[in-house]
């Protein structure tokens, strides 16, 4: 927790891999909370990349090296948007330049990963938010309320993700700066650590359960997230099956008393179709998720409810039309400057990475 002089100035953040998640939605939401950060320092592999941005925003210094980044005095905390297999090692050198990290989901790709930066947390005593922005949602929150206060046992929990291509989303909404000039050496260095941590986890980098494996970190650690969120870790992974070359995945979550079954798969139709459901005898609690490339889409919440003995009513929340992702800069500043709790950390997220192992393991059998 900063003191109360240090905890009024804006936060110098450093942005470490600057590609379409960073441009379309982190920027935006650090300018909307403008009395709380700062943009001081980027770095990407590409060049040509990391100068144009740097020209779009003033005060934002270009560095050739995440070392000179992380130098750099006006840099309290850092986004870490590298490419995956990354984040592990770019995150733990900030965390021991003493700079806070948000590292962009997933957190990193295998469990000695995650105990490597959970080692380095508590080594350098640096906060370190896991970026799960749907978590932060209002109507998560409100949803996660409502289970805890119903007192009802749970009959079942249905999570499901079915999307489109992101560029349907992007195009038409957004300019993102792209380069063609990473240096091989970038390229091969992130190449390498993918290739590892997938063959580690999956058993293989080619076919079906490489891109089981990528689906899985990718798109379904936000859903996995969402379910531990709302109604805990599971037991144990029942069942998990694949089709069309690993694009659609179903999985049955055993949580004792009742299951929870994930649905999730990739088309080419324009729309985001993201959701957790929760039955009980007397009420269906329902939550629902837009895409994040539009901004400040909110997530909602519908109630389905049991009146009387042979009525229904239905009631819609809305709670705010905010974008998760300037709620979840929100909670890191709080964590930072008021040593508020932080729900979304390595601890937390290294469930999700468990999970992840338990089903490539009951895929595999």
């Amino acid at each position: 927790m900063l003191e109360k002089d240090e905890a009024m100035k804006p936060l110098g953040i450093g942005l470490i891999g600057c590609g379409m998640v960073t441009q379309h939605l982190h920027i935006p939401a650090l300018g909307q909370l403008g009395d709380r950060f700062a943009v001081r320092a980027l770095y990407d592999a590409s060049p040509s990349v990391r100068g144009q941005l740097a020209a779009r925003m003033p005060g934002a210094m270009a560095h050739d090296s995440i070392g000179a980044l992380l130098d750099n005095p006006e840099v309290d905390a850092v986004l870490v948007a590298s490419p995956s297999a990354l984040h592990a090692p770019h995150a733990i050198a900030a965390m021991r330049a003493a700079r806070h990290v948000l590292i962009e989901k997933p957190m990193c790709m295998t469990l000695p990963e995650a105990d490597a930066l959970a080692a380095a947390a508590q080594e350098t005593g640096m906060i370190a938010q896991i970026g799960y922005m749907r978590r932060h949602a209002q109507a998560f929150h409100e949803a996660k309320r409502l289970i805890a206060a119903g007192g009802a046992e749970i009959n079942m929990a249905r999570l499901r993700a079915i999307i489109g291509p992101n560029s349907a989303f992007l195009k038409p909404t957004a300019a993102i700066i792209e380069g063609d000039d990473i240096p091989p050496e970038s390229l091969a260095e992130a190449a390498e650590a993918n290739a590892l941590a997938t063959r580690a986890v999956a058993g293989t980098t080619e076919g079906p359960r490489a891109f089981v494996h990528m689906l899985l970190l990718g798109l379904s650690t936000h859903d996995i997230s969402v379910m531990r969120g709302l109604i805990g870790m599971p037991a144990r992974v029942l069942s998990a099956r694949h089709r069309r070359d690993g694009r659609f995945l179903t999985v049955d979550f055993d949580y004792g008393d009742f299951i929870c079954h994930f649905e999730t798969g990739i088309d080419r139709i324009a729309r985001f179709d993201a959701s957790m459901e929760v039955l009980s005898d007397e009420r269906v609690i329902r939550l629902d998720y837009d895409t994040p490339f539009v901004r400040h889409l909110p997530a909602t919440l519908r109630v389905t409810e049991a009146e009387g003995e042979s009525g229904v009513k239905e009631t819609f929340h809305q709670p705010m039309r905010q974008d998760a992702f300037v709620a979840e800069w929100a909670s890191f500043h709080a964590a930072i400057t008021e040593g508020a709790a932080i729900d979304t950390d390595i601890a937390d997220a290294r469930q999700d990475l468990l999970l992840i192992e338990n089903i490539m393991a009951v895929l595999a059998s």
